[in-house]
């Protein structure tokens, strides 16, 4: 789907070699998801506004709620 220097990890991918995470790559219209510890093993692809609604979702159920 992307160029293997494409893909990207966050910064939150855990200590050691960083590969209990996620690796997304920006497409034109879409965003790739793959598992960074068998990324041969597929990869899943969103429409970008799908993918950036799930992000804004899960930052603000992650967000402190207030007392």
């Amino acid at each position: 789907m992307a160029n293997p220097d494409t893909w990207r990890k966050s910064s939150y991918s855990g200590g050691g070699e960083g590969n209990a995470c996620v690796e997304i790559a920006n497409r034109r219209t879409r965003v790739a998801i793959r598992d960074s510890k068998a990324p041969t093993h597929g990869t899943l692809s969103f429409p970008t506004c799908v993918f950036t609604a799930f992000i804004g979702t899960l930052k603000e159920s992650a967000a402190p709620k207030p007392n």
